[in-house]
């Protein structure tokens, strides 16, 4: 008998993504923007060390990551995770400060695919996540 073709909807529909943010209440309002996007699981670090962890154990579809961070700051982590085989080609969006325009920069110099300046608005958020895992 033919076989069924596998069903690509059922592992198309859930997309993955980590949220690396130091401050609880920046993560908060992160995790809560994108709990707006279908089928978008979410996983928190509360830094860049804590984010590599999380990225040695899974793979992503999408990075989020703030840059001002303590211990490994968020551009050290674009660079980390652009130089790793398994996510080189994951999107990042980096979050900045507004203004801190030579971060944003170095950024995407580092790999960095968007950005998001605070103070983040969930729409925003939702936005750029949505057009860089191309959801409709």
């Amino acid at each position: 008998l033919p076989r069924e073709p596998e069903n690509h909807l059922a592992t198309m529909s859930e997309y993955s993504c980590l949220v690396v943010e130091d401050s609880p209440m920046m993560r908060q309002l992160l995790v809560f923007a994108l709990a707006r996007v279908k089928n978008l699981r979410v996983t928190e670090a509360d830094d860049g060390v804590d984010g590599l962890r999380k990225l040695a154990s899974a793979r992503y579809d999408i990075i989020l990551t703030d840059i001002n961070m303590p211990i490994m700051d968020g551009l050290k982590l674009v660079k980390r995770v652009r130089s790793d085989p398994n996510h080189k080609d994951t999107p990042i969006v980096i979050i900045t400060t507004e203004g801190a325009n030579e971060d944003r920069q170095r950024a995407l110099q580092l790999g960095a695919n968007a950005y998001i300046t605070k103070p983040i608005q969930a729409p925003q958020v939702i936005a750029t996540v949505k057009d860089l895992l191309k959801i409709e």
